[in-house]
């Protein structure tokens, strides 16, 4: 398998499950050549056999080499990105959930979702796509969310791309993040203003922006809910002293982006 072919399998699981809108923002945005997707962001348990390594696995074996470590300690979790030696295919950033730092009722309900994986289920890619390997109450997920929408999030989910990101440096039409933010809201679309609609700054290298998650159904047992889902991210990447383009992310700016999926 190649990384565009991994790629275009979690593209079509996110627009037809986690985030519709992503095919219009797309539209809205393409110009002459295809969009560049800057990175994709996956959401983990810290739990065996899941974790960051398990997510991460696929994208090894496809070439691809960790690159940074960070750490959102108000949120409880940690998180790496990856980057393929081809520059033109996406990073990689992969988050998890460190459940053991939560409360004893997040362990409880987790600890029973993660049992019901079959870890025969992790031997390929396909899982990276696949949504949700567990059962789960809409109940068991309101729990989760009073104490954190990432966990209630991914337990709901389950596997995916939490987003996709254009690359605003491609683009002619706009030279700044906050003119694709103004370019979405005469669209209709709702923009992520936690911590300011535009996180980031030049002086950090990095400016990022994204819209709220669409409203989407998930089926629980016992029916159906509407609930957050995937988002779009915008980012616009600084040259660094050797003038090329800043390649890492900003922890401050990734804690808010995480905060598009908030109900």
């Amino acid at each position: 398998m190649s990384p565009s072919i991994l790629f275009q399998s979690l593209w079509n699981d996110y627009i037809e499950r986690l985030c519709p809108n992503a095919d219009k923002v797309h539209d809205l945005l393409e110009e002459d050549e295809s969009l560049i997707n800057d990175h994709i962001a996956l959401r983990t348990f810290s739990l065996a056999p899941l974790g960051i390594e398990t997510l991460a696995k696929p994208f090894l074996d496809l070439g691809y080499k960790e690159c940074g470590d960070y750490i959102f300690e108000s949120k409880h979790l940690t998180a790496k990105h990856y980057e393929h030696p081809d520059t033109t295919q996406p990073k990689v950033f992969i988050s998890q959930l460190e459940v053991g730092l939560c409360s004893t009722q997040l362990q409880s309900i987790v600890e029973k979702l993660v049992a019901q994986v079959d870890s025969k289920e992790l031997g390929s890619s396909d899982f990276l796509h696949n949504g949700r390997m567990w059962d789960i109450s809409h109940e068991e997920y309101l729990l989760l969310s009073e104490e954190s929408e990432y966990a209630a999030w991914l337990a709901a989910h389950g596997y995916g791309a939490n987003h996709f990101t254009v690359s605003v440096n491609q683009l002619s039409a706009f030279s700044s993040v906050k003119a694709v933010n103004d370019h979405l809201r005469v669209a209709g679309f709702d923009i992520n203003e936690s911590g300011g609609e535009v996180k980031g700054s030049a002086e950090v290298l990095l400016e990022q922006s994204s819209t709220m998650a669409d409203k989407v159904p998930v089926s629980f047992s016992g029916g159906s809910q509407v609930i957050p889902g995937g988002f779009y991210e915008f980012a616009l990447r600084y040259p660094m002293s050797n003038g090329e383009l800043y390649q890492g992310f900003v922890a401050a700016s990734a804690d808010k982006i995480f905060e598009s999926t908030d109900t």
